[in-house]
């Protein structure tokens, strides 16, 4: 999601865990925006990591619609695109491995957007909304891979 912060700070203003493991949580993050002191935006973020998978799920979402909400309001006030990413094992493999030892297999890595591209829903896509939405697909699957030591594959 780092796309998002176009370069900007981000900024922890609420921290819910879930479960025992720290990085187990709900988070409200602020974007300070390189290029201005104000921000319109805020990432609502669910991470959750354990044996089976690891995924980061996340939604940009109005200042001004998260601060009824944060006030007792309407909930259904806030519209949300969730988008993310989930990590997968895919087990272990025997191959090249001694009996009794297990080496690591790898992973599977899916990813997820929403994204609005126009406010008519009958709207055609544009061949450049393509491309960007590819470019983006592209971006945040090297900079997984990147953040996690991976090879190229």
């Amino acid at each position: 999601w780092d796309i998002l912060s176009n370069g900007g700070v981000v900024q922890e203003m609420a921290h819910i865990a879930n479960g025992r493991d720290t990085g187990n949580c709900v988070s409200l993050l602020r974007v300070n925006s390189a290029n201005s002191s104000q921000s319109n935006m805020l990432i609502l973020q669910e991470s959750c990591t354990d044996p089976t998978a690891s995924f980061v799920i996340y939604a940009p979402v109005d200042i001004v619609a998260m601060n009824v909400v944060l006030n007792g309001g309407d909930p259904d006030y806030v519209a949300l695109l969730p988008s993310g990413f989930a990590i997968l094992p895919d087990g272990t493999s025997l191959h090249g491995a001694n009996i009794g030892e297990a080496a690591s297999g790898g992973s599977l890595l899916t990813v997820a957007f929403q994204i609005l591209v126009d406010s008519v829903p009958t709207a055609k896509l544009s061949l450049g909304s393509v491309a960007t939405v590819n470019n983006l697909i592209a971006c945040t699957v090297e900079r997984i891979k990147a953040s996690l030591s991976c090879e190229s594959a």
